[in-house]
């Protein structure tokens, strides 16, 4: 965590201070780290900051007050960071999580996840809370046969990288925001997946021009929405095909690869399991506004045990002999980390993805971010070299010596409870070389 301290202190000093004066002034700073602790320490709701994170007869504020550079005498509760995060607002979190990202990038750290020279960028939406009563007037609403319920859901765009990390690194909420709000609610359409994807590529360019980026997606995207909206954005792709999904391409697709017998490789990446691939160069496909797209297609059937699955995807990257191994693994198969690393990882975990820490919409967009952040933080701490270092004291593994990420994140809370921890993890040398390192095995 030690390495993001200087661009976490410099976002806060940026963050524009309150209007109100309480009888205890909190420095924003601290607040924030307040806030992320809620993450860090896994404790799945605002109220357990007042009770896990309660000071006496412990060395919690002390540390905080190490990582934030403050000297607060007192801890807040948790109506105060609530209170603080209206008046921020989201979007300083926003750019924070892409400052602390891009020193990643920059520092050559996820490299080893590179796909033919591009980052892998996985695209895919969750649920994020769920009420039974409209909650606001952006509401997403599915009509049941016996009830109906109000919904607020995410489209992320999560970079892929090494050590099955799945860092955050654009977010669009999809929410109704109709133009013509004088219509009425059952006369507006909805927003939907693909939508919120006209939106999140714009920003996602804009704040990495130069970055060579590769969108990873299941078969919602392969449409002439998604192709367009890459070319727009300079963005190469690898997305699933399934038959049901431009019927057409598919079944010339089929035909085609009897009469490509050299475009075949057999594979196997591990003891039992064998793989066979199959490829089509060039595909054509012109969609419902008129534009032909020309991609390359791949067939990957593999077998485990005498059981076979096939899977399929369209990329416009190269594909060979020495290129679609790396293409369906890292560019197609790998897409799953989004959904096992990532959104199962924040639901079912004290990140708490689907709790509605609060009632206002904007409000839950600021703690959403402060989550992205925090499981950032937790995946470089999990993945990095000084707990595998650790547990290597003890001859064991990171999760031999932990048993799971719960366990992992109740030592951490205990380490700052009972623990004031050294001068030195806090005050690293801005001047120093830092060399990140993860668990690639």
């Amino acid at each position: 965590m030690r390495h993001f301290w200087p661009e976490l202190n410099d976002w806060l000093d940026r963050v524009p201070d309150s209007r109100f004066k309480p009888l205890v002034v909190y420095d924003k700073r601290f607040l924030i780290w307040w806030g992320l602790s809620l993450y860090l320490f896994q404790l799945s709701a605002r109220r357990q900051l007042d009770f896990a994170l309660d000071c006496r007869d412990s060395d919690i504020l002390t540390n905080l007050n190490r990582l934030a550079k403050t000297k607060q005498e007192t801890r807040p509760v948790h109506k105060t960071l609530h209170h603080f995060l209206g008046h921020t607002g989201v979007a300083p979190y926003s750019a924070l999580r892409r400052q602390m990202l891009q020193r990643l990038i920059r520092s050559k750290a996820l490299d080893a996840a590179r796909l033919q020279g591009c980052f892998v960028v996985a695209l895919d939406a969750t649920g994020h809370v769920t009420f039974a009563e409209k909650h606001c007037e952006y509401c997403l609403v599915r009509c049941h046969e016996t009830y109906t319920t109000y919904h607020h859901e995410i489209l992320e765009a999560k970079l892929l990288g090494p050590a099955d990390m799945v860092l955050s690194m654009a977010t669009e909420f999809i929410e109704n925001r109709d133009e013509n709000l004088t219509l009425a609610a059952e006369a507006r359409k909805q927003d939907c997946e693909l939508k919120a994807l006209s939106r999140l590529l714009p920003t996602l360019r804009h704040e990495y021009p130069q970055l060579r980026l590769c969108l990873s997606g299941d078969a919602l995207y392969a449409c002439g929405r998604m192709f367009q909206l890459a070319k727009d954005h300079h963005c190469n792709y690898v997305v699933v095909f399934k038959e049901g999904r431009m019927s057409a391409v598919w079944q010339e697709f089929q035909t085609l690869l009897g009469l490509c017998p050299r475009n075949r490789l057999e594979h196997r990446p591990a003891d039992g399991v064998h793989q066979v691939y199959r490829w089509v160069h060039d595909l054509s496909y012109q969609d419902d506004e008129g534009r032909t797209w020309v991609f390359h297609a791949i067939l990957c059937e593999e077998t485990v045990n005498e059981q076979t699955t096939t899977f399929a995807w369209l990329t416009d990257l190269h594909v060979s002999k020495n290129t679609v191994v790396e293409v369906a693994t890292k560019g197609g198969r790998h897409r799953w980390h989004v959904e096992n690393q990532g959104f199962n990882r924040q639901k079912n975990s004290g990140l708490n993805l689907e709790h509605a820490f609060c009632t206002n919409p904007e409000l839950l967009k600021a703690y959403y971010y402060l989550m992205q952040i925090a499981h950032l933080i937790l995946q470089i701490f999990e993945a990095g070299s000084l707990l595998r270092r650790l547990a290597a004291e003890c001859g064991r593994t990171p999760w031999q010596l932990f048993g799971g990420l719960a366990n992992l994140a109740r030592r951490l809370l205990e380490s700052f409870r009972y623990r004031v921890l050294s001068e030195e993890a806090f005050d690293p040398d801005p001047t120093e070389r830092i060399r990140y390192s993860f668990d690639t095995s």
